[in-house]
C-alpha cells in the first residue's frame, strides 16, 4: 500500500484516494452505541496505518477527523438535540453539556496525533462548526428554562400549604424604612395568623440551589470566554428573585405581618423562627455565591456589580430581621407587663401581718422569671454568632427597665421591702442566663437599690455612698426611699435635702 501511495502521489486523482481510504477504514468502527469512543478507538488504530502508508500521514489524519466531526459527531449531535430543543427544555440543556463536553474530551485525546502545525485551532473550529447555532442560543435558553423551573418550584411548595400568595410591598431600603417607620406599631399589612407557619422549605431552597449549580457549570461550559461573566451575572439574578425575593423575603413579611401587638396576651411568638430559618437559607445562598459564581466573575468588571446586588439584597433583609425582632421583642415585654399586672399585688410588699410572711420572691416574680427563662432559650435557639449577645443585650436592657419602673409603682413596709429584695435576686438569677455583663450589671444596681427599701434611716447615707450606688444620679436614689412607708414618719428626705 506504501508503494501504490508513493506512485499515485504524483497524479491527480490522489486525493480520491485518500478519500476512498478514510471512508473505508470507517466501515464497521462505529458498532458501538458510543459514537466518541467508538471515534477514540478509530482514529488510534488508522494513526499508526496511516503512518506506515502516506509520506504525509499529518494530513490524512486530519482529513480523517475532519470527516468524522462533519459527518458522524454533527449527525448524532443534531440527531440528539433536535429531539428535544422544543419539546423538554430541561434535557435539551442536560444533552447539550453532555454532548458538548464529550466532544471537547475527545479533542483533546486526538492532539496527541500529528494534525499539522495549528492542530488545537483546527479542532476548535471543528468544534465550533457543529456547536455555534447551538452555543449562540443557549443562555436564553438557560434563562427562560431557570424562570420557569423556579417559578414552579416555588408554587409547588407554596400549593403544598393550601396558600395563595400575597402581594408585598418592594422598593428601595429607604422606601422600605420609610414604610416601616410609619407604621412603626402596626403589622406591615393586615395582621394575619400563620399557626406557627413560617413559610421558608429547606427542601425548596436545596431544590433552587441545585437547578442553579447546574446552570452555573452548564454557563462555564458553554459560555464564550467574554461573556462567561455577564452570563453567569444573570443567572445569580435569577437565584437572588426566586430564592431571596420570593421566598425568603416574602416569608419575612409573612412573619411581619403575623407578629402581634405588644398587648397580646399570651401571644405565640413565632418570628425567631423565621430569623433561624431565614439565617441558615442565607448561609447556603452565601456559599453558593462563593463556590460557584466567584470563580466565574472574579477577574471581571460584573464581580463589583455582583458584590453590590448581595449586598442589597442583605440589606433588605436586615431591615425587616431587625424591625421583626424588636417588634418580637415588644411583644415578650409586654407579657412580662401583662405577668406583673395580674399577679403582683400591693399587699404583696405591704403585708398585713409583717410577722407572718414567708421570706421568698413572689408569684409575680416566680412567672416573668420562668417566662424570661424560655424566651433567652427560644433566642439562643433561633440565632448565630454576635446576633445573639446583641438581641439578648436588648431584651435584656428592657427587661431591667420594666422591672425598675414596675418597682416604683409601690409602697414598701420593712417586710415588704425584704420581698422586693428577694423578688429583684431572683430577676438578678433570671439575668445571669442572658450571659451579658451588662444585663448583669444593671440587676446587681437594682439589688442594691433595693436595700435602701430596708437600711436602717441613720445608714441611708452610708448606704448611698456605697460602691454600686456612689454613682447614681441622687434624684433616683431619692425616689427609691420615697418608696418606703415609713418615708414620712421617719424625715427620711432631710438625707437628700
Amino acid at each position: 500500500m506504501r508503494e501504490v501511495a508513493a506512485v499515485l502521489l504524483h497524479f491527480k486523482g490522489y486525493a480520491h484516494c485518500v478519500d476512498v481510504y478514510i471512508k473505508q477504514c470507517q466501515e464497521g468502527a462505529y458498532m458501538r452505541n458510543d459514537v466518541f469512543e467508538d471515534t477514540a478507538v478509530l482514529c488510534q488504530r488508522v494513526n499508526k496505518q496511516v503512518g506506515d502508508i502516506f509520506s504525509s500521514p499529518e494530513t490524512v489524519m486530519a482529513k480523517l477527523i475532519q470527516n468524522i466531526f462533519e459527518n458522524k459527531l454533527q449527525a448524532h449531535v443534531k440527531e440528539k438535540l433536535d429531539e428535544t430543543r422544543h419539546t423538554d427544555v430541561e434535557q435539551y440543556l442536560k444533552n447539550l453539556y453532555d454532548l458538548y463536553t464529550r466532544t471537547t474530551s475527545l479533542a483533546t485525546k486526538l492532539t496527541e496525533f500529528n494534525l499539522g502545525s495549528d492542530k488545537h485551532t483546527f479542532l476548535s473550529k471543528l468544534i465550533k462548526s457543529i456547536f455555534s447555532s447551538y452555543l449562540e442560543s443557549y443562555i436564553d435558553m438557560e434563562r427562560e428554562y431557570l424562570r420557569t423551573r423556579g417559578a414552579m418550584i416555588l408554587q409547588r411548595y407554596y400549593d403544598s400549604k393550601n396558600h395563595q400568595k400575597r402581594p408585598i410591598g418592594t422598593g428601595s431600603i429607604q422606601e422600605l424604612k420609610e414604610r416601616i417607620r410609619q407604621r412603626t406599631n402596626l403589622p406591615l399589612g393586615p395582621m394575619i395568623e400563620t399557626h406557627g407557619e413560617t413559610f421558608l422549605s429547606p427542601e425548596l431552597v436545596v431544590n433552587l440551589l441545585q437547578e442553579t449549580r447546574h446552570a452555573f457549570e452548564r454557563c462555564n461550559r458553554l459560555s464564550d470566554p467574554s461573556d462567561l461573566p455577564k452570563n453567569a451575572f444573570s443567572i445569580f439574578l435569577l437565584l437572588v428573585d426566586h430564592l431571596c425575593v420570593d421566598h425568603i423575603d416574602y416569608a419575612l413579611e409573612i412573619g411581619l405581618s403575623a407578629i402581634p401587638s405588644s398587648d397580646a396576651k399570651n401571644a405565640n411568638l413565632y418570628f425567631l423562627d423565621v430569623v433561624q430559618q431565614a439565617n441558615s437559607i442565607f448561609h447556603l445562598f452565601d456559599k453558593q455565591f462563593n463556590d460557584q459564581l466567584m470563580p466565574l466573575i472574579s477577574s471581571s468588571p460584573k464581580l463589583a456589580e455582583c458584590l453590590h446586588k448581595k449586598k442589597e439584597v442583605i440589606e433588605q433583609m436586615e431591615v425587616k430581621l431587625d424591625t421583626g425582632i424588636d417588634r418580637t421583642i415588644n411583644c415578650m415585654v409586654g407579657q412580662m407587663k401583662y405577668i406583673l399586672a395580674t399577679e403582683q399585688k400591693k399587699t404583696d410588699f405591704r403585708p398585713e401581718d409583717e410577722n407572718n410572711v414567708m421570706i421568698q420572691y413572689t408569684t409575680a416574680c416566680s412567672k416573668v422569671c420562668a417566662y424570661v427563662s424560655r424566651q433567652v432559650e427560644h433566642v439562643r435557639k433561633s440565632m448565630d454568632g454576635k446576633n445573639v449577645d446583641t438581641v439578648l443585650t436588648e431584651l435584656g436592657v428592657r427587661f431591667h427597665r420594666l422591672i425598675h419602673e414596675h418597682l416604683q409603682q409601690y409602697s414598701y413596709s420593712s417586710m415588704g421591702g425584704m420581698l422586693a429584695i428577694c423578688d429583684v435576686a431572683e430577676y438578678r438569677r433570671c439575668a445571669k442566663d442572658f450571659r451579658v455583663p451588662l444585663v448583669l450589671q444593671l440587676f446587681d444596681t437594682l439589688h442594691a437599690l433595693c436595700n435602701l427599701l430596708v437600711v436602717a434611716p441613720d445608714n441611708l447615707k452610708q448606704v448611698c455612698s456605697g460602691e454600686q450606688l456612689t454613682n447614681l444620679d441622687r434624684n433616683l436614689l431619692h425616689a427609691f426611699v420615697q418608696l418606703r412607708a415609713d418615708y414620712r414618719s421617719a424625715r427620711l428626705g432631710r438625707h437628700f435635702s
